[in-house]
């Protein structure tokens, strides 16, 4: 069976003590973390993958990509 490929935007987020946190805006609930910045999308593609695994198990369908833009404001 052939493997087909699905892209996601991540959201990853600096953390105060180190590390990042990773979250998935498409996958609700999809997040993870890692202590650099290459661990952190090395386990939010696992995340990803296994998410995915959940949904197709589920018979549900593969949510498609999410639209993001960047808002500044004045503060």
């Amino acid at each position: 069976m052939a493997t087909k490929s699905h892209e996601f935007e991540v959201v990853l987020q600096p953390e105060v003590e180190g590390g990042f946190s990773v979250s998935v805006p498409a996958l609700p609930g999809c997040h993870t973390q890692g202590e650099t910045r290459e661990e952190a999308v090395a386990m939010v593609r696992e995340a990803i993958e296994v998410y995915i695994e959940s949904l197709v198990a589920h018979g549900d369908s593969i949510p498609g990509p999410v639209e993001i833009e960047r808002v500044t404001v004045a503060v």
